[in-house]
């Protein structure tokens, strides 16, 4: 069953102007100003100016009067529009095959076999919600049955995310208003003199006459939201990707004529890459279906990648997922992620040469929805920091870890605190206790000090870690430090805490 994400973006307009020009401060408060003829009005305001009253709508002199040091910008829909559009595009390449512009503020997915490469739906849309946040994008996200649910969910709620259950939309929008059914403003206004305020109240009331009075459209919406007829999301496009199509003149659905079309679209798509010099890194087959509904599927490599058979495989092994329904007329695959590749020469030598390349495992592993990742060292002291996750095939990077002391094979997240019994300041503990288990210390060394990195934050500037390896009576290895030296306050709290497993 089809899940659509709905993506609303409340504060574009003022969020693009921010982004353009970083040097704004960010209590600067910021209305966007219409204009038609000489009328001149608020079209879009950020939060610190609906703070001090400003609403959309509102004159411009009256924001202008009420608000003393507000930044005016006249309003750019065009910039705002391409703005949208290259936000779906980048949309598209991380969450879904099928990503579109919805509206003049949002976006729509549908993440239907996809969000199991973001670990499921709760924590995809956190991630969304994140993401966009860390871009300086503020954004509301809502997941449903259907478009016209997800995007009303999306623009009702308060918070950053909602789920509507699977086969709950009812309850979820039959009190929502009317002006979230995507009507015609008109028909909105007309409605609420007939005395409806809710969508659950129309939704009610028999067909006929509100079909004789407002047309089909509003029948039109009520059964899109509520999933009595498909909406189909048509995905946008960039004339920079490379994509292949094939339609079909009667529809097809055997599991075998499928394989067989696809594995045709991939020689098509490799030679088209060919051309151009490029290898593909996520590649997306997009099913339309006789009924007007699509289906995807995404497959991804580490690198960028030609390899005819290669590609053929890793989509043969989910075509399965595939479901035709009534019958598939159209099959399109899209390179939305490529890549330049150089062509290399194979030896001609008989002997064969042993292969060592681990790509194809880590492609079956991501495709399948596993995270796939290396740790790579970074150039600092401080041992949470002296880490960090890179893909799995990228190059080596030029830092190594160079200690005296040992490191443990698992660093934990974030530093446990412990209750120690030790000879400050430079003993180790006698026992320590942690997780609610009592250990006592066999055998240790240390310590190794650790300063802090006053260049990263300055409250680190007479920061200093003594860490200890200690051995507890099962054997057991761990790693654990006092922070400060144990002698001046000001280097530390002297709080003890276990950082570290060995193996």
């Amino acid at each position: 069953m089809t899940r659509v994400v709905s993506i609303y973006l409340p504060d574009l307009a003022t969020d693009r102007i921010r982004r353009a020009d970083p040097n704004i401060p960010l209590e600067q408060a910021i209305a966007v100003i219409a204009k038609s003829g000489s009328k001149r009005w608020v079209s879009a305001a950020d939060a610190a100016a609906r703070k001090a009253g400003l609403r959309v709508g509102m004159p411009a002199a009256k924001a202008q009067a009420l608000f003393q040091g507000l930044m005016m910008v006249d309003a750019d829909p065009a910039a705002d529009s391409t703005a949208l559009e290259r936000i779906a595009l980048w949309a598209l390449g991380i969450y879904s095959p099928i990503v579109a512009v919805d509206g003049v503020d949002g976006l729509v997915m549908d993440t239907e076999g996809a969000d199991h490469l973001q670990g499921g739906e709760e924590p995809m849309l956190t991630g969304v919600a994140n993401r966009f946040r860390s871009a300086g994008l503020s954004a509301r996200v809502a997941i449903a049955d259907t478009w016209g649910t997800a995007h009303a969910c999306a623009r009702a709620i308060t918070r950053e995310t909602v789920i509507v259950p699977r086969g709950e939309i009812v309850r979820a929008v039959e009190k929502l208003p009317l002006s979230l059914l995507r009507l015609p403003s008109k028909i909105v206004e007309d409605l609420r003199v007939l005395g409806f305020q809710t969508i659950g109240e129309l939704a009610n009331t028999p067909r006929a006459p509100l079909a004789l009075r407002f047309g089909p459209e509003l029948g039109r919406r009520i059964d899109q939201m509520f999933g009595r007829t498909s909406e189909p999301i048509e995905p946008v496009r960039s004339p920079e990707w490379s994509e292949v199509t094939r339609q079909f003149a009667e529809p097809i659905g055997a599991a075998e004529t499928i394989n067989k079309y696809v594995a045709r679209l991939v020689i098509e798509l490799v030679e088209e890459l060919q051309r151009k010099g490029l290898g593909a890194r996520r590649t997306d087959l997009i099913v339309e279906k006789v009924d007007g509904t699509r289906q995807a599927i995404r497959a991804g490599t580490a690198k960028p990648a030609r390899d005819i058979a290669w590609l053929t495989k890793l989509f043969r092994d989910r075509t399965d997922k595939i479901e035709p329904g009534f019958g598939i007329e159209r099959l399109t695959l899209v390179a939305v992620m490529s890549e330049p590749l150089e062509e290399e020469q194979k030896s001609s030598s008989l002997v064969e040469e042993q292969d060592d390349d681990i790509t194809p495992l880590i492609d079956v592993l991501g495709n399948r929805g596993n995270r796939v990742y290396r740790f790579a060292p970074v150039a600092s002291d401080v041992p949470e920091r002296s880490v960090q996750r890179i893909a799995a095939a990228a190059e080596r990077t030029r830092d190594t870890w160079v200690h005296e002391w040992k490191r443990p094979v698992r660093l934990l997240h974030k530093p446990d605190l412990i209750e120690v019994m030790a000879l400050m300041p430079d003993h180790p503990p006698v026992w320590f206790s942690w997780r609610g288990k009592r250990r006592g210390v066999k055998r240790a060394d240390g310590p190794e000090r650790v300063y802090g990195e006053w260049w990263v934050r300055t409250s680190e500037l007479e920061a200093v870690r003594d860490y200890f390896v200690v051995e507890d009576d099962a054997g057991e290895r761990y790693w654990i430090f006092r922070s400060g030296d144990g002698v001046d306050v000001g280097t530390g709290s002297h709080k003890w805490f276990l950082h570290g497993i060995f193996a």
